[in-house]
């Protein structure tokens, strides 16, 4: 049995073996040249200028829920379109609910008001 994984072990023991000596000579052999740009918290090209404690507007998550929803809607629909003529009328109709529960997800969102960019 070990004559099955012993090429697997292999590699993983050369990756290990090769990733961390590949660290060890950047970090020995890399420039050191800190200044006050490189060591300073990166926060989307600005300095912080509130607490990071602050609590999120709803609408952050309602953007994130209706991604989701959409996500969702598109990872299985390619699935379901290649095998469509395998899976019949019982595919069909499990998509329609699928569907109908999304469509319900994106008619919540559009009442919480997530589509109105103010």
């Amino acid at each position: 049995m070990l004559e099955n994984y012993l090429p697997i072990l292999i590699f993983l023991a050369v990756a290990t073996v090769l990733g961390v000596l590949l660290v060890s000579l950047g970090f020995i052999f890399g420039p050191r040249r800190p200044d006050s740009a490189k060591l300073s918290a990166y926060e989307c090209g600005f300095e912080a200028f509130e607490d990071s404690r602050i609590k999120f507007d709803v609408r952050y998550y309602l953007v994130a829920i209706l991604f989701i929803i959409f996500d969702l809607e598109i990872a299985f629909l390619f699935p379901w379109a290649v095998s469509l003529d395998t899976i019949g009328l019982f595919g069909l109709l499990s998509m329609a609910v699928f569907l109908a529960i999304l469509v319900v997800g994106f008619i919540f969102e559009w009442k919480k008001g997530a589509l109105e960019w103010d």
